[in-house]
Formats: C-alpha cells, sequence, structure tokens
C-alpha cells in the first residue's frame, strides 16, 4: 500500500504561503503558511498533521490490541501534543481515555503500551513518545 500527497508552496519561507492535498483529497488545497504554523494564522501546519496522523494511527492500532486481547472498546479518544522545538520535533505526547467494558487496567495500560510502540506512526518517529492513559 502506498499513499501520497502533495504541498505547493510559493514564495519566501515567512512572506509565502502554500497548499496541501491528500491523495484521497480530504485535503484539498488546504492553506498552509508561516503564520499558520508558527502564530495564529488560518490553515493546517505540518506539526498539526503529523499529531493528527499519530493520534489516528496509534488509536486504530488500540482497537486492535484490545480486540487480539479479546475486548471491544465503546470508545477511545486521544489526543497529541507534538513539540516543535528549536527546527525539531522533540516528542510526541499521546493522551487517551478509553471506555472498554470488562478490562482491568492493567491488561488496559499493557495494550496501551503495545499500540504505543507499535502502531506505524510510532515506528517512523525518531523521538520521544509519551502516554498517559485513562480508563473510563
Amino acid at each position: 500500500m502506498k499513499r501520497n500527497a502533495t504541498a505547493v508552496w510559493n514564495g519566501t519561507g515567512k512572506e509565502g504561503n502554500g497548499h496541501l492535498t491528500t491523495q484521497s483529497t480530504t485535503l484539498n488545497k488546504t492553506q498552509y503558511s508561516f503564520n499558520s504554523r508558527f502564530a495564529d494564522g488560518v490553515g493546517t501546519n505540518p506539526e498539526e498533521l503529523i499529531a493528527a496522523a499519530h493520534a489516528g494511527c496509534f488509536t486504530m492500532k488500540l482497537s486492535f490490541v484490545l480486540n487480539a486481547a479479546g475486548f471491544t472498546a465503546d470508545s477511545i479518544e486521544t489526543k497529541c501534543e507534538v513539540t516543535l522545538d528549536n527546527g525539531s520535533i522533540t516528542e510526541s505526547h499521546l493522551s487517551v481515555t478509553a471506555k472498554v467494558p470488562g478490562i482491568s487496567k492493567e491488561k488496559f495500560d499493557e495494550s496501551v503500551a503495545d499500540a504505543k510502540a507499535n502502531c506505524p506512526i510510532s515506528k517512523l518517529f525518531n523521538t520521544n513518545i509519551t502516554h498517559e492513559a485513562t480508563l473510563a
């Protein structure tokens, strides 16, 4: 399986602007700029997209891990916070809350650790990945 996205940029790094389009067109000429990345401008930015990708990938992997252990989550919600510091992504922090009938806290924590270590986006990162997990 291969997926793709395209970025187009016009102008200088600070005054220019660009847009992103994904293969699925879920993002279709979605605006991004210096301001949307480093200030409060309208549009998206690479770090926000990485956070969305990590949250989505981890959450889906956690569902698969729970299913393999004999559990089905009623809900899993994950927030991912990516830290950009001095030109490098230094951390991706996952905060997950899930409602999983019949699971013990220990089995849930084990499943979260498995998903964090083994989702494809986690494997892609060369950064510190932390997490906190709440069983609702």
